[in-house]
């Protein structure tokens, strides 16, 4: 077979149209995996429509664009130089990529270096055409380039739909590593019943965090996710008032040692002002959400009181590894969330109906058959 189905984008504001377009073939360091089920980002609509206009820095795929973050599936053909994946492997695709071979690349920063792209989503500046030009495929097709470098072998735990959560959960993963040890310290997860926010909460407890205070609007997912650990998560509606005066209260004065910023897009950014108000002398601030804007920060506060606050972009490959481990021992279990999916032919009735589940509890997917 020489052709393939895939989801393509032919213009912003029009659905994806489903076309037979020619299948991909491997070579060099490169595989072709033949995909599965590729996750869909709950606000997949909102970013198509919108993103050109709100970030015209960071470029979309050219269309017609092959677009799908979270692919996994089984390895189907690999290059000839290929050694550290085999035909039959099921794998995740992370679509993290960048040029290979930099200084920030050889030191297994990927994130830094100038060609860093999100395959299947979007790019951070004009280096990123050059990479959607090597690697055009996104998951929303049956098969797709990557490099070999890429993959993570899934484990025989894990089901292809519980696996298209590795992006959400290696982004939530990643920002939790940059905190530093998490035994017996204080955590606030602002948003945290969203997609990244629950995925936080769940390597959190299993890293042995003493407690976690739980940030967000509606209560009814905040009971959810107190119920995952009763006696080290404490819960708090910012509707309800002060997120930083709450903290304090729960820490008696002192501050939580650390917090993540997991608030999407469209997020006011007071939210999160308010929330790293509650961080300790030296607390550590790690944002890995979608907010965009100006924050006005009192930078003598910021001075004084040591406060660090940390840029995290996706997760490495190499802690992706990290991340398999921890489900295949059941240190992580991802049965507590649920999936939403949708044939590849149905593509757009997934995309409108995606985010209409119950909060980051919900992984929403396209499988492919």
């Amino acid at each position: 077979m020489s052709t393939m189905r895939a989801a393509r984008l032919h213009e912003v504001g029009a659905p994806m149209q489903i076309d037979e377009v020619q299948k991909p073939r491997a070579t060099g360091a490169d595989v072709v995996v033949e995909v599965r089920a590729c996750g869909m980002v709950p606000n997949l609509a909102n970013v198509l429509a919108n993103w050109e206009s709100w970030y015209p820095q960071m470029p979309l795929p050219p269309r017609p664009a092959i677009h799908g973050l979270d692919a996994v599936g089984i390895v189907h053909e690999v290059g000839e130089k290929v050694m550290s994946v085999n035909v039959g492997d099921r794998v995740y695709v992370n679509p993290g990529r960048s040029c290979g071979g930099c200084a920030m690349c050889m030191s297994g920063q990927p994130q830094k270096c100038d060609h860093w792209t999100l395959n299947g989503y979007f790019g951070y500046n004009e280096n990123s055409l050059r990479v959607f030009e090597r690697y055009p495929q996104g998951g929303f097709c049956q098969y797709m380039t990557a490099p070999a470098n890429a993959l993570v072998r899934i484990p025989d735990n894990i089901e292809f739909r519980q696996a298209t959560r590795f992006g959400y959960l290696g982004t939530s993963y990643s920002a939790l590593r940059k905190c530093g040890s998490l035994a017996g310290k204080k955590l606030v997860i602002n948003g945290a019943t969203g997609t990244l926010g629950v995925g936080a909460t769940l390597f959190a407890l299993a890293q042995g965090i003493g407690k976690i205070y739980a940030i967000a609007r509606g209560k009814p997912l905040l009971d959810r996710l107190k119920a995952l650990d009763p006696d080290r998560i404490e819960i708090f509606s910012n509707r309800d008032g002060s997120s930083r005066e709450w903290i304090m209260a729960q820490t008696g004065g002192l501050g939580a040692d650390f917090m993540l910023d997991t608030l999407g897009a469209v997020a006011d950014l007071s939210s999160m002002k308010d929330a790293m108000g509650g961080l300790r002398r030296g607390g550590r601030l790690v944002n890995i959400g979608g907010t965009a804007g100006d924050l006005q920060v009192d930078v003598k506060w910021w001075m004084d009181e040591q406060i660090e606050l940390i840029g995290s972009v996706w997760f490495t490959v190499a802690e992706g590894y990290e991340m398999a481990g921890m489900f295949a021992t059941g240190a992580v279990d991802l049965g507590v969330l649920e999936t939403q999916s949708w044939p590849l032919a149905d593509i757009n009735e997934g995309i409108s109906g995606a985010a209409n589940g119950n909060g980051g509890f919900t992984s929403y997917l396209i499988e492919i058959d």
